[in-house]
């Protein structure tokens, strides 16, 4: 039986919580409005674990179940503030209009609340970014620089809210494609790379080292190298904070993570897995460019691997083909849909096929997991947590994880690991499942039971 008799000290949520989002776009607008739209009473917080999901605390016979937000000391919504950097200016509600997520009246019902966020001038490369022409941006000489002006931007904002605690979410567009180097293998050589304006430190790493320096919790919604490096690891580490990341689980590879887990699960051979997206928002537009692209290729193609290990299943998993693509078109907007053709084959080696279509709301289905990453990992940091928080890798599609592990993608396994992570914190037995074990005698008596841990 896992016990967990201490509880771990946790500071109070108390004052605002201003919530920091590189890019004000789809996501994050439709996030920040449809924060104002349940603090109103008008909406429901449907797709958000810590708003509406239950947990289980101890033997099922004992049913305690409350709801997570009433489980763990998590700010409330009251409490959040928001504030973001964009290339594009105005408002976040001209952006919210633009990006045309919400429909007209839900947009009215929080136009002035929207009007009120300031977007202030984002940092911005366009080798990183190519098929985005921006407006407003900042101006340095040096990376370090442009770093100096968001913690700038940080402190202003969080004195103007009133706010001693934030968080920061990447929710700006994928960059194309890096690997890790030398200038990101260690904090000196990261800092003096910003100094020296290196060319391999993209704009998502200077927001990411603007906000460890200035003492806030940082998460990637985006596949970006940005935080998954050593470099970022010895920052948070040194100054005692959590990050996460990458890339939100949203549409299609939200399902992988459910599909792949059952083939393995019932020892199902795979032949082939064909996917296909479109979408016509602006991570579509900058998804068409062919280094974004493999960005985004590279975090989708992993999961399988990880999920299915050919190593240990050579016969059922060693020979699959793999295959993502993504199409910009315009007229969907951000309703993307996806399509996935999956052979497969069972007793025998007979061929069988799965084929899914999913029309889906990309912000739609990335809002909540933004308001979950916001609260979990501001609770988090109270108490006192640092480094990589591998127990949110049902959040992201390519799950960070110490350098000597490989990541977790099972998505009923990354919830689990989260529940549990949440019991542990607040010294609750874990749940282990191992239920309660029947058995009979060879008389023909009626069967008995025993007890077994964790009923």
């Amino acid at each position: 039986m896992s016990t967990n008799n201490s509880k771990k000290k946790i500071n109070k949520a108390e004052g605002p919580l201003t919530v920091f989002t590189p890019g004000i776009g789809a996501v994050s607008t439709t996030f920040m409005a449809g924060v104002e739209l349940i603090r109103k009473g008008l909406r429901e917080p449907v797709g958000s674990l810590t708003q509406m999901s239950a947990i289980r605390l101890g033997k099922r016979t004992e049913k305690r179940n409350p709801l997570i937000k009433d489980f763990v000391p998590l700010a409330p919504l009251e409490n959040l503030k928001f504030a973001g950097w964009d290339i594009f200016g105005g408002t976040a509600y001209e952006a919210a209009k633009k990006s045309s997520v919400l429909s007209g009246n839900d947009l009215e019902l929080v136009k002035p609340f929207l009007k009120g966020i300031e977007v202030m001038p984002a940092v911005f490369e366009q080798n990183y970014v190519k098929r985005l022409r921006p407006k407003v941006i900042k101006k340095a000489k040096t990376k370090m620089e442009f770093a100096e002006q968001l913690r700038d931007d940080i402190r202003a904002t969080m004195k103007r809210h009133g706010s001693k605690r934030g968080v920061m979410a990447w929710c700006g567009s994928t960059e194309v494609y890096i690997e890790e180097s030398d200038v990101h293998g260690s904090l000196r050589n990261f800092e003096k790379g910003l100094a020296k304006n290196d060319p391999r430190i993209a704009p998502s790493m200077v927001y990411a080292y603007a906000a460890l320096k200035e003492g806030i919790p940082f998460a990637n919604g985006a596949p970006n190298l940005t935080v998954d490096m050593p470099a970022m690891h010895e920052l948070a580490a040194k100054e005692g904070l959590p990050i996460a990341g990458k890339d939100f689980k949203t549409g299609q590879t939200l399902l992988k993570t459910v599909l792949a887990p059952m083939l393995k699960a019932r020892m199902l051979g795979l032949n082939g897995w064909f996917s296909a997206n479109i979408l016509g928002n602006q991570d579509g537009e900058v998804l068409d460019e062919p280094g974004s692209f493999k960005t985004k290729e590279v975090s989708k193609l992993s999961v399988l691997e990880h999920i299915l290990q050919p190593h240990l299943y050579p016969r059922l998993y060693s020979d699959y083909y793999h295959k993502v693509r993504i199409n910009y078109y315009p007229p969907r907007g951000d309703d993307k849909e996806s399509w996935d053709n999956i052979d497969i084959f069972g007793w025998l080696g007979y061929p069988m096929q799965i084929k899914v279509n999913f029309l889906c709301r990309d912000s739609i289905l990335a809002a909540p997991v933004l308001l979950d990453l916001v609260l979990f990992l501001d609770f988090a940091h109270r108490a006192g947590l640092s480094g990589i928080q591998e127990w949110l890798s049902f959040y992201f599609k390519s799950p960070m994880c110490a350098p000597d592990l490989y990541p977790e993608h099972d998505l009923f396994i990354q919830l689990t690991k989260l529940k549990n992570y949440l019991r542990y914190l607040m010294g609750e037995e874990l749940i282990t499942h191992l239920g309660v074990e029947y058995y009979s005698d060879t008389s023909g008596r009626r069967p008995t039971h025993r007890r077994s841990p964790n009923k």
